[in-house]
């Protein structure tokens, strides 16, 4: 609670201004019933110590004038936290993008991403619940607490006494307690939400394999236990709220007679006047609403808190690579080299005093079964993880040191599975030069020999690739991504199986088209197949992590 109240403050005289709102409201609120049984009391011609001078007709005027208020009051608090609240989601969700592309590559490798999708959208959106129905409750709840027991201790101080005992247990005590025993229920129902997510996510992915392997039945039975699951979990969820609003009823009903019975007794003894037994009374009944909203809270904030922490661990998270600023001024490229360099994921040491040099103009091709340590090299080049002893140098730099930007400057990465945004083909060629003009970007598709498949579609460069490129075969992702690299024009061209989705007419077309227009660049081709090597200069065979 504290870390998600630090993000307040760029906010924070808004956050001032809701609160006083607030007391405001319910103090109007609160005294109407007051006045209402001061007009009574004024009708009984009993004698009052407060509002004595006023007529009836007086005190009825105030509660109009106050009823009005009340509205206004409650209308600019709620707009004040709700304006907080959507804007610290804003604020948050540019939080949790940002930390994530620190995060990545290396950390998202293999990362739950339906998990993800529900952290970046129903956890932050639980997170107005806090924002808007919890901080400035709190304080309204104390502050509006306090001028009760100050304006009871008027009459008597054992009145003012038992209203704060009333108000921290029903404000605090309660709360706490339902806090205590549902914290861990309202985590896993947040935990089996995301997995949920992530699985139905993944179905989705695989709808054609579970339609053709005839595991829709499974599947469908899956999705339906996950979904009891949760229901069961947000039903004792569900069943502690009612628990908890009853517990808060009862102890409100206790309170509301206490007074009325410490009252009345102080008045046996001579200590209390019948005004103060019917004011104190009648504030007491008409002065939970605060603290019934703080302990409503209690309901609601298992589950928002958990959704606090799951935002929370992401954006604390730390990186395996920390990019390097700066303005990343462009020098005459040289060459790449990794020297001596020992790399392992955790305890699998994949690569182990590695060497590899790449001139420049040079077409280096690296060959090898599947496993043996070829895209890593590239990731390594591409700085995505960094070594675990040696160097890798590009343009005679250590990648480590670098600037980040003057490095994407000098690279262009082709990976093996070409993620496709759902968007048009001209949007998605252009990642790499988005300031690109149509011109250039049909230029680079000429280059990938995509430009006649495309000019045969509808729509042309404006045809839509579907959601993650579902409309477009293997081989034509594979030539988009190719076009990218061509149009981002970088002196080093890092190739991770370009031809893997491509039968041999096309790989055939691919590889001259690579010949062509690389012949000012260096690159570095990674395959398992040997005829893709018939384009390189100098081949590198891998095994296990060594080279020959």
């Amino acid at each position: 609670m504290g870390q998600l109240i630090g993000l307040v403050a760029p906010l924070i005289h808004i956050m001032i201004l809701a609160v006083v709102l607030g007391v405001a409201g319910y103090l109007c609120a609160i005294f109407l019933t007051v006045l209402a049984g001061q007009a009574i009391l004024k009708g009984l011609s009993v004698n009052m110590t407060l509002f004595n001078g006023f007529s009836v007709t007086g005190i009825l005027a105030a509660m109009g004038v106050i009823a009005v208020l009340r509205g206004v009051f409650h209308y600019a608090e709620q707009y004040c936290n709700h304006f907080i609240a959507f804007k610290l989601l804003a604020i948050i969700r540019h939080k949790v993008f940002a930390a994530l592309q620190k995060l990545c590559p290396a950390k998202l490798e293999g990362r739950d991403k339906g998990n993800l999708i529900s952290i970046i959208t129903t956890d932050i959106e639980l997170l107005e619940v806090f924002y808007a129905h919890t901080i400035s409750p709190i304080a309204i709840a104390v502050l509006t607490s306090l001028v009760m027991v100050c304006f009871m201790g008027q009459y008597h101080i054992c009145a003012a006494a038992f209203a704060v005992a009333a108000y921290l247990v029903v404000g605090a005590v309660i709360p706490v307690w339902n806090g205590c025993r549902g914290g861990e229920k309202g985590m896993a129902f947040r935990t089996a939400f995301g997995e949920l997510n992530s699985f139905v996510l993944s179905s989705l992915r695989g709808l054609d394999e579970t339609i053709q392997y005839a595991g829709g039945r499974e599947r469908k039975e899956a999705i339906k236990q996950r979904s009891e699951e949760l229901g069961r979990l947000q039903k004792d969820l569900s069943r502690q709220e009612g628990g908890q609003r009853s517990i808060t009823h009862f102890a409100i009903l206790l309170a509301s007679f206490g007074m009325l019975f410490l009252t009345g007794y102080l008045q046996n003894k001579g200590m209390l006047g019948f005004d103060g037994v019917i004011t104190c009374t009648m504030a007491m009944m008409g002065s939970f609403g605060p603290v019934v909203a703080l302990a409503s809270l209690s309901n609601n904030l298992n589950q928002t808190l958990a959704s606090g922490e799951r935002v929370l661990s992401v954006l604390e998270e730390e990186p395996v690579v920390r990019e390097n600023p700066g303005e990343g001024k462009f020098s005459a490229f040289t060459g790449a080299e990794l020297k001596d360099v020992t790399f392992a994921y955790g305890e699998e040491t994949i690569l182990k005093q590695y060497n590899l040099q790449a001139k420049k103009g040079q077409i280096v091709g690296i060959h090898g079964a599947s496993g043996s340590g070829k895209s890593t090299i590239l990731k390594l080049l591409m700085r995505f993880w960094n070594v675990n002893k040696g160097i890798v140098e590009v343009s005679g730099e250590n990648v480590q040191t670098m600037e980040t930007r003057k490095l994407r400057e000098y690279e262009s990465f082709v990976t093996q599975d070409t993620d496709m945004f759902h968007d048009s083909i001209a949007a998605n060629i252009a990642i790499g030069k988005p300031d690109a003009s149509r011109e250039e970007i049909i230029t680079a598709a000429k280059k990938a020999s995509l430009h006649d498949f495309i000019m045969s579609l509808p729509e042309g460069y404006d045809t839509e690739v579907g959601e993650l490129g579902d409309t477009l075969s293997g081989g034509e992702r594979q030539r988009i991504g190719i076009a990218r690299a061509f149009l981002h024009d970088a002196p080093l061209l890092l190739l991770d199986e370009p031809t893997s989705n491509l039968d041999s007419l096309n790989e055939g077309v691919i590889l001259k088209a690579l010949q062509e227009a690389c012949q000012d660049k260096t690159v570095v081709l990674v395959s398992h197949r040997a005829s893709t090597m018939s384009l390189a200069d100098v081949v590198f065979e891998m095994e296990k992590g060594r080279i020959s």
